[in-house]
């Protein structure tokens, strides 16, 4: 078992969820993800490591409460434990000298980028963030992002912080600062990195996303988080998450993150544990 160390809510809806598990946290690297299960009966749970502690032998995760598993996650405190959390998984975020990296956040990803950040300000680059939501309470980590970025640049949809609207604004962004980036990488929402590379497809700049569709295993064996990239099939897990931007299938990946819809949200209204900010 595996003993909760913090689960708080930073933001509406969204979760911070630290977990003691010294062998992880000694192995993790930016990029990573762990699977865990909320008790013995729930689903494996895929999320991305946005910060770990090798001293306290801590992960830390962000996650969005959306479904019926999520919604266990949510209820958990300090002291409970949970049956499984394997990791780390996944291939690492390259990380090397590029120049200037611009790291596109939003909802859980704005936690995700921050170690994918720390560790490219290490290796020489000038680092840039740029995160969105969907008003400024919905902002969270901005103060970290600052001690590894040279700027932290906002969206809000509603112009509470920042800009007003969306990463569909992320060309016209980076023109009226005047960065030009030799690579981008974008954590968040389907929607947001499928627009983001969108936007950065036309500009030639080479565009990292993570894919963590619905997976199950984790480990290759079930093909449930298949996807095609650049004609070919991939899964997730195991050759990802991370792939270029450019070469995924958008409308594939998106017919197949809808396929569980059901699944996940009707238990949860049936069971009366949706939550409403």
């Amino acid at each position: 078992m595996f003993k909760v160390v913090e689960r708080s809510m930073i933001v509406p809806n969204v979760h911070l969820l630290t977990i003691e598990a010294s062998e992880v946290a000694q192995a993790a690297r930016p990029g990573n993800f762990i699977i865990l299960r909320p008790d013995e009966q729930g689903e494996r749970i895929p999320l991305t490591i946005a910060d770990w502690d090798v001293s306290a032998g801590t992960v830390t995760s962000l996650f969005v409460q959306v479904g019926a598993s999520t919604a266990k996650l949510a209820r958990l405190k300090a002291g409970d434990t949970i049956p499984t959390f394997a990791g780390p998984l996944g291939n690492e975020t390259e990380i090397a000298k590029f120049g200037t990296v611009v790291l596109v956040g939003g909802c859980y990803g704005i936690g995700a980028i921050y170690p994918i950040a720390r560790a490219l300000k290490a290796a020489g680059n000038r680092v840039f963030a740029l995160i969105e939501a969907r008003s400024s309470f919905a902002l969270y980590w901005e103060d970290r992002l600052k001690t590894v970025c040279e700027r932290v640049l906002v969206i809000s949809r509603d112009g509470s912080r920042g800009y007003k609207g969306h990463v569909t604004r992320l060309a016209e962004i980076l023109a009226t600062e005047k960065i030009k980036p030799d690579r981008l990488i974008a954590y968040g929402c389907t929607y947001q990195m499928m627009e983001v590379s969108r936007q950065t497809k036309p500009l030639g700049i080479k565009t990292i996303v993570s894919m963590n569709p619905i997976m199950i295993d984790g480990t290759g064996m079930c093909g449930v988080c298949r996807l095609t990239v650049a004609g070919e099939t991939k899964f997730a897990c195991v050759d990802g998450p991370e792939f270029d931007g450019h070469e995924v299938d958008w409308e594939e990946f998106l017919a197949r993150r809808e396929s569980y819809n059901a699944e996940e949200v009707e238990p949860l209204h049936r069971s009366g544990s949706c939550s409403h900010f």
